[in-house]
């Protein structure tokens, strides 16, 4: 079955847990959001929002040059103890979100981030899209809204398909390691450097 947009955000809101584990388990579960958060807490995946609140000060800036040095990467990760930082675990983490950047170049690391005026440009050049293919007036905002979703995946860090496994966004990643370890853990701020580009300021 087809699962609503809105259903998948206000599931994650409440749960904290990754789009595609929401759309799986509202999938799972017919669109019942209920049983959808039953699922991804016995599931372990929605451990996340109760560690939202809690500070995490500690982790590592993690760096990556790619090809041959015209691409580079500087990105910051946090975690709540020393002890996590040190760990192999965390240190892959952060090598792995370097060379996703390098790789996807992120323009922002959430929607939140995005300033509304480029919102409201994208939402219509997708409204002026939709209709010049004739579509009809009464679908162009669902369609436009579906389009959004995927603009947001496309530029947003957290809701990009991890180049590793693309069935899991960067937002899943982060929280599955947060449901395994017991501790928050964030992605505070990025840069990507690609040589002979115009400089721009860093992403956080």
């Amino acid at each position: 079955m087809d699962i609503d947009v809105s259903l998948v955000k206000d599931l994650r809101q409440k749960t904290g847990a990754g789009i595609m584990d929401c759309k799986r388990a509202l999938k799972e579960t017919q669109g019942n959001i209920d049983k959808a958060i039953e699922s991804l807490r016995q599931k372990g995946l929605a451990k996340a929002t109760k560690r939202v609140g809690r500070r995490a000060d500690e982790g590592l800036i993690g760096s990556y040059i790619h090809a041959g040095g015209r691409i580079g990467v500087l990105v910051e990760v946090n975690c709540e103890t020393d002890f996590v930082a040190r760990t192999q675990e965390f240190k892959d983490l952060v090598k792995d979100i370097s060379m996703h950047i390098a790789a996807t170049d992120p323009q922002y690391l959430r929607r939140e981030d995005i300033p509304e005026e480029i919102i409201q440009k994208e939402k219509h050049i997708l409204r002026m899209q939709a209709l010049e293919m004739g579509k009809p007036e009464k679908v162009v905002d669902r369609i436009v809204e579906g389009r959004m979703e995927r603009f947001f995946s496309e530029v947003c860090l957290l809701e990009q398909a991890y180049v590793k496994d693309l069935d899991v966004t960067v937002g899943d990643l982060l929280n599955s390691l947060v449901g395994k370890i017991g501790e928050r853990i964030a992605i505070r701020r990025f840069s990507r450097y690609q040589l002979g580009e115009e400089a721009d300021e860093s992403v956080s």
